[in-house]
């Protein structure tokens, strides 16, 4: 297993991936709170022609003409569905299908054409629809480093206007802010991701990359700060996993697929797992919360007892505080559980009085509620 560690060019691999789901995690935050997950798989698609052209033009596969091409390609599809949702009547999730759909079909038809040319080493070309991390080398992880860094910066820089945005709209557009600008700014920047991911989880892959790390980090924390940085270490450690994990053994596993899966296995654990929001959590709450409920519902049946027998002291039986009770055979574990809390008392075998420990508890409770017990 550790063998894989020592194959050459894994460091290159782990440092991009790592990079990019970074950046990814932290980008993809505002897309998800702005509800538009399915931006970056439009504007990804929308790349593909963009690198066929670049291809065609520069007659080279070098990367920085490559991501050039799909970075304009992807400008043009992201500001077609800014104008479209803005300035029609046409919904964002309408032009959002009907610019993946034009963009990839042209994108698809240009690949097939140019595949077909005599000089064929050009069908290398189709490592951009599922990506190819392996072949990341030194330069690679530079340039999405040079893409990566100023992402961030601007993110940082920023932090307060996308926040508002993100969150409020039209209380920012109350304020002056120029949102419209902003909206545009945070497209040119999920761009730029998208462009630096290409040859790392391909067209197809890398809107999983963008959004999963954000719903995992959602799970987690109500804090946008807390968020992006979760976001981008989920991300992070998804790219360094999946690196690792692919090339585990002889028969090495394409990268962008694993991490992708990696990613999908941290949301699936969130989604289940994490405090506040996780199914579990909320079914460990729910049920600890009705124990609490069939508590204090036994000791208000006991005091309600005690008073309409004042004077009394000869206690009440199980039978008939389950006769009483909506939930009978959860009577006796809570009885059971009030006399080792000191709030009941059992005068005679079988027979149970609240102490005044008990009330005031209850009176204590009910009065937080608004309704003191009187």
């Amino acid at each position: 297993m550790f063998e894989s560690l020592s194959v050459p060019g894994l460091g290159s691999v782990v440092a991009g991936t790592a990079l990019l789901g970074f950046l990814c995690g932290t980008l993809g935050t505002f897309a998800v709170l702005r509800k538009q997950s399915l931006m970056g798989d439009a504007i990804s698609h929308a790349c593909l022609p963009g690198l066929i052209l670049a291809f065609l033009l520069f007659n080279s596969k070098e990367s920085w003409a490559l991501m050039l091409g799909a970075a304009i390609s992807g400008t043009i599809a992201a500001m077609v569905i800014l104008g479209i949702s803005r300035f029609s009547r046409v919904k964002e999730d309408s032009a959002l299908a009907i610019t993946l759909s034009v963009f990839f079909g042209f994108g698809l038809m240009l690949l097939t054409w140019v595949q077909r040319r005599p000089d064929a080493a050009q069908a290398g070309l189709a490592r951009f629809l599922f990506g190819q991390a392996a072949t990341l080398l030194d330069r690679d992880v530079w340039l999405l480093a040079a893409i990566a860094i100023p992402c961030l910066i601007t993110v940082f820089i920023f932090w307060k206007h996308f926040q508002l945005v993100c969150f409020d709209r039209s209380f920012a557009q109350s304020l002056g802010f120029p949102v419209f600008l902003i909206e545009v700014l945070l497209s040119l920047l999920l761009v730029m991701v998208i462009v630096a991911g290409l040859e790392t989880v391909g067209v197809v892959l890398m809107s999983a990359l963008l959004v999963a790390p954000a719903v995992a980090a959602r799970q987690w924390t109500n804090k946008l700060e807390i968020m992006a940085i979760l976001a981008g270490v989920f991300g992070a450690f998804s790219g360094i996993a999946g690196a690792v994990l692919s090339n585990i053994g002889k028969t090495s596993i394409p990268t962008g697929p694993v991490i992708v899966l990696f990613i999908t296995l941290i949301v699936f654990l969130s989604i289940l797992f994490a405090p506040a929001r996780g199914i579990v959590w909320l079914q460990f709450k729910h049920w600890r919360d009705s124990k609490v409920l069939q508590l204090d519902s036994v000791l208000s049946n006991l005091l309600n007892l005690a008073r309409e027998h004042s004077g009394k002291q000869n206690g009440h039986s199980m039978a008939m505080l389950k006769g009483i009770s909506s939930n009978p055979s959860g009577v006796p574990r809570s009885v059971h559980k009030l006399l080792e809390m000191g709030l009941v008392s059992e005068v005679d075998k079988g027979l149970y009085i609240p102490t005044s420990k008990g009330a005031e508890y209850l009176n204590e409770k009910t009065s937080h509620m608004g309704s003191p017990l009187t």
